[in-house]
């Protein structure tokens, strides 16, 4: 096999994508997505491998050095097809396209990616990860490209038939009814149940492994607790968020969430770190704090926060996308510890127990957890430990604490794993609405700023010629925006109006709305991923479904439910109502799918709860009401500030200060309380909704 580096470059080698660039030296003559390939595949009637991942990802990796990297395989993909490689990550719309594909011809689906397509971009073959020969029931994949080629050259009229039906069912997809009538609770109500179903009360979380963060869960349990004083939801959210926050998938050192545990207990990871990780568990942690009180979930926000904020944020204040799994060739070498490591970092003179502290309170022994190293987790409490080496728990505290401080400083001397540093617009809103909310709750200003900053970036950078554009990297954008860009951006602009209340947010939430709704609009209901800008695919896909992210439509019903409340116009509210009913049918028949939906139904059907605050912005009693309500968990709310004069939307009518008092206006569906001057009485009066 030739030595990688030195072979002459293919086409990818003037692409902007990282992933892209790490496959631009296989002897595989790759292609970019675009027109130069699709030619050629339609003028010699050759069939399309189209090869899918992203950068961080583990099994990607793999499948480059088992086969992409090797000349013979390499040579019998450049022979038999027109080879396409795509980055998930810069082309969303052909992810979802495909990877809908996957799932119908395979009941999964997983990156890499490997579809064979027609040359009209038909799919009609699929799979994921294959290995260079035969194993674990997969094909060996130079096996899987000569089926392929001889089923396109011996029985093309079957696979051209059999590619027509695959895709007649994805653009079946699009298809919504106008209307549904009335909007009602059965989803929640059966998704709650689902959820009661699926939970693992042994190891917390839901299913079995592999686990993921199923963080919009979380939040849903949260508000059914609300809701309806559901303690068993309350109990599973929390179980679930401190096993999470124990297990090995969160990191002990640096802070924030690998991707997903492969094991039931949450211990082994595949240690990949992703933006959108980080945002979503942020939110649901600082939720559960909101709920609880309890310090834990407030310490797990700012260490995500702060870790995000040293690793992931470009200097211009933007947030790169991820963390790769590997370094120096070795799946999380950079995260995971020998015994005899930990004994020289820990080990100072006249000290007995600082080691053997560690090492009860993170399960480290001389075996290790993963491959004759340890993955650390916090198998030992605190108030066990104190007991067992009869120190006060606060010492103990205050050691663990030493002991994380000095293995981060030695880690941080290691190889690093690879950093895709793309700039994702629908990634970084996420990330912007998690510092928002957090620095609100959490009273750190700092988290509020480096939001802020985030979102000029993105205005200053990702747009171009009134146009949103999804990827930057380096000073080049690249692709318009989707759906969810636009989304998760309004809802964005929104949480950092809430914040401060400056005009220039909600203005910019307002602006990018109604472009949302005019470019990707299904007057059958709901909104397409694409607009009529993007290319022209086989099928316009126009999903609710969760994916790693929620869903663009579910983030768009919320964000437009949320502005028409605060801005008075109906348009919005209706087409956040309509996007609801237009999937309504599919959250009945399969809730768990959406959960993020289920939130926008949620904060749609209400109790529809709005709290104006009216005093002058710089005054002590106008912070102190603000402050409580930044404190509280008010979820279905939407928050406004007037000065108390001056009324610029309807939401601020005769919101006036009381006696020479700021006051705070409280109202659920349409009926306000008397206004209320007293902190602590708004807080009561928010706690009692609460529990009602």
């Amino acid at each position: 096999m030739t030595d990688p580096v030195a072979r002459s470059a293919n086409r990818l080698i003037d692409a902007a994508s990282p992933y892209l660039l790490q496959h631009a030296h296989n002897p595989v003559d790759w292609y970019p997505w675009g027109p130069e390939a699709l030619k050629r595949a339609r003028a010699e009637q050759r069939p399309i491998f189209l090869s899918i991942g992203y950068a961080a990802c583990h099994w990607c990796h793999v499948m480059e050095r088992e086969s992409f990297e090797n000349d013979e395989t390499a040579a019998l993909m450049n022979q038999l097809f027109v080879n396409i490689k795509v980055d998930r990550e810069e082309r969303p719309d052909l992810d979802d396209l495909y990877m809908a594909s996957v799932q119908m011809l395979t009941g999964s689906g997983g990156w890499p990616m490997s579809v064979f397509l027609t040359p009209e971009l038909k799919p009609f073959f699929a799979g994921t990860y294959f290995p260079p020969e035969d194993r674990w029931g997969r094909p060996g994949f130079p096996r899987l490209l000569e089926a392929m080629a001889n089923l396109w050259r011996d029985r093309r009229a079957d696979v051209l038939a059999g590619a027509e039906r695959v895709t007649e069912e994805l653009r079946s997809f699009t298809e919504a009814p106008t209307s549904l009538g009335a909007l009602d609770r059965e989803p929640l109500v059966s998704a709650r149940q689902a959820l009661g179903r699926s939970f693992d009360e042994t190891y917390g979380g839901f299913g079995s492994a592999p686990k993921f963060p199923h963080a919009m869960a979380v939040r849903l349990l949260l508000r059914a607790n609300r809701r309806d004083g559901d303690r068993r939801a309350l109990e599973m959210a929390t179980r679930t968020l401190d096993a999470m926050a124990a297990g090995g998938i969160y990191d002990h050192l640096g802070g924030g969430f690998h991707r997903y545990a492969t094991d039931e207990r949450w211990l082994t990871p595949h240690f990949e770190k992703m933006l959108y990780d980080q945002s979503l568990l942020v939110v649901a942690y600082l939720e559960a704090f909101q709920v609880t009180g309890e310090p834990r979930y407030a310490e797990v926000v700012r260490e995500t926060c702060d870790y995000v904020l040293r690793d992931l944020r470009h200097a211009e204040g933007g947030f790169f996308s991820s963390e790769d799994a590997d370094s120096e060739g070795v799946e999380g070498r950079f995260y995971v510890w020998t015994h005899e490591e930990i004994a020289s970092a820990l080990a100072l003179p006249g000290d007995e127990v600082s080691v053997a502290l560690f090492r009860r309170a993170y399960g480290v022994d001389e075996f290790g957890n993963f491959e004759g190293r340890t993955i650390l987790s916090r198998v030992a409490a605190t108030e066990e430990l104190a007991a067992h080496f009869a120190l006060p728990s606060t010492e103990v505290e205050t050691r663990l604490d030493a002991a994380r401080a000095r293995l981060f400083a030695l880690r941080e001397g290691r190889a690093r794993p690879f950093r895709d540093e793309k700039v994702i617009t629908s990634w970084n809103a996420l990330m912007i609405s998690a510092l928002v909310r957090s620095g609100r709750v959490l009273d750190e200003p700092r988290y509020v700023e480096a939001a802020a900053r985030a979102a000029e970036f993105l205005l200053r950078a990702l747009v171009v010629d009134g146009r949103l554009q999804r990827v930057w990297r380096d000073g080049r954008v690249s692709t318009l925006g989707f759906l969810d860009d636009h989304a998760f951006l309004v809802d964005a602009w929104i949480d950092l109006y809430e914040s401060g209340f400056e005009r220039r947010w909600l203005d910019a939430a307002i602006h990018w709305a109604d472009i949302m709704v005019a470019l990707f609009r299904d007057e059958r209901g709901g909104y397409f991923s694409t607009n009529a800008h993007h290319e022209v695919l086989v099928a316009r896909l126009k999903s609710a479904q969760d994916g790693s992210i929620p869903s663009g439509n579910s983030v768009a019903a919320s964000a437009l439910s949320r502005l028409g409340r605060l801005t008075g116009r109906p348009d919005l509210e209706k087409a956040a109502t309509t996007t609801l009913q237009a999937f309504h049918t599919q959250l009945e028949r399969a809730p768990g799918a959406f959960h993020q939906m289920l939130l926008a139904l949620e904060l749609q059907l209400g109790p529809r709860e709005e709290i104006v605050v009216a005093g002058p912005r710089d005054r002590a009693d106008t912070r102190a009401l603000l402050r409580i309500v930044d404190h509280e968990f008010v979820p279905g709310a939407v928050v406004s500030w007037t000065d108390g004069v001056s009324f610029e939307f309807p939401l601020h009518e005769a919101r006036t200060i009381v006696g020479g008092k700021a006051a705070a206006y409280f109202c659920i569906d349409s009926v306000c309380r008397l206004p209320l001057t007293e902190p602590e009485e708004l807080r009561k009066a928010l706690r009692v909704v609460q529990s009602s």
